[in-house]
């Protein structure tokens, strides 16, 4: 159930993060800046906070509530992140403009960190982080998932984000989610 953590984590985040806001924010940062290397490494460390937050919270969380309502919880929940993916993401002008302030890293840094405060890829954090009850494997998964959606934005800009076939990836994610979510409520341990 360890390596399932890790693994179940990244595929999942990798998957609801394409056509993400955040993913978004990748693809305008990388065509106004040009410059991939402290964007990336922006993406990096603030994922590693928001989601090492996010991480923390779903073990408190496992701690906090009893195992039988914190299955009805997390199996509803994942229901409903099942259903978010579905609604695509718009990203607001604003939180690019923290660059001219901040410079590249720093604006990836801090505009990403927002952006994840409540995204779906964050509250996934949480719900998994408490489903497998183990933090760590979840917010390195949930991290690389991040970066496995995020790092090819970054190199290809606004070039090719039209063509990337968004309503399957999110029909993909959202099964992944509602599977995860009746896998939870049936008490079926196995692959999710």
């Amino acid at each position: 159930m360890m390596l399932e953590s890790l693994f179940v984590s990244t595929g999942v985040i990798a998957l609801a993060e394409i056509g993400d806001k955040t993913q978004l924010l990748a693809f305008l940062l990388a065509a106004r800046f040009k410059k991939p290397v402290p964007i990336i490494l922006g993406i990096l460390i603030a994922t590693i906070f928001n989601h090492g937050l996010a991480g923390a919270l779903g073990s408190w969380v496992t701690q906090a509530v009893s195992p039988e309502i914190l299955r009805w919880v997390l199996g509803c929940s994942f229901i409903g992140m099942a259903i978010w993916t579905l609604i695509p993401d718009k990203i607001e002008e604003e939180e690019t403009q923290i660059a001219q302030k901040f410079g590249v890293f720093g604006a990836t840094l801090v505009t990403f960190f927002l952006a994840e405060m409540g995204d779906k890829t964050q509250l996934a954090t949480v719900f998994m982080a408490a489903h497998y009850q183990s933090a760590i494997l979840v917010v390195i998964g949930t991290t690389l998932g991040m970066l496995i959606a995020d790092v090819p934005a970054v190199f290809i800009g606004n070039k090719f984000a039209n063509k990337i076939p968004m309503k399957l990836i999110h029909g993909v994610a959202a099964l992944v989610f509602a599977a995860m979510g009746i896998a939870t409520l049936l008490k079926i341990d196995t692959f999710f």
